[in-house]
């Protein structure tokens, strides 16, 4: 059974993507006392859009829950970065699940799972964390779904 995210990671026939460069006067991550902001992040594989539109509408649940978990393969892509390479240095603490949803869809916490489950499935216990799921009317380049999270590094202090 795989222990570390990296041997997890590969056990799921998972690469990390590359990161995408971001737009504007921001930077992927920020690091402060130990702890890893991580900006939020997009459906994208290879730097491409792979999910557009708005769930409930031209979305489906299932096909959002997808976008959330690939959105998460890049949360972790810039965790490693921030944590040298070495994902067993982190433990997620924060996760904020952004939703582009019709009018009436409810079902966001099940959509967001998808990056929670992913985070869990990688990092096992050290995945747990608290979370908020919010509904929102539009999102960047108009994908669905966007995570963003707060994780610690385990070796530095707080």
């Amino acid at each position: 059974m795989p222990q570390t995210p990296k041997e997890r990671l590969s056990a799921l026939n998972l690469a990390l993507p590359k990161t995408a460069t971001p737009a504007g006067n921001l930077v992927g991550f920020k690091i402060d006392h130990g702890l890893v902001y991580v900006s939020g992040q997009l459906p994208l594989q290879d730097g491409v859009v792979r999910y557009l539109g708005r769930v409930g509408d031209t979305v489906s649940q299932e096909a959002a829950y997808e976008a959330a978990k690939l959105a998460a393969l890049n949360v972790i892509s810039q965790l490693s970065i921030a944590a040298g390479g070495d994902l067993a240095r982190i433990e997620l603490v924060r996760v904020s699940g952004f939703l582009c949803c019709a009018s009436g869809f409810t079902n966001i916490a099940a959509v967001v799972n998808g990056a929670s489950d992913l985070f869990v499935e990688i990092f096992g216990e050290r995945g747990a964390h608290s979370r908020s799921a919010i509904g929102v009317a539009a999102l960047p380049r108009g994908v669905p779904v966007e995570i963003e999270v707060i994780a610690r590094l385990l070796d530095q202090e707080i």
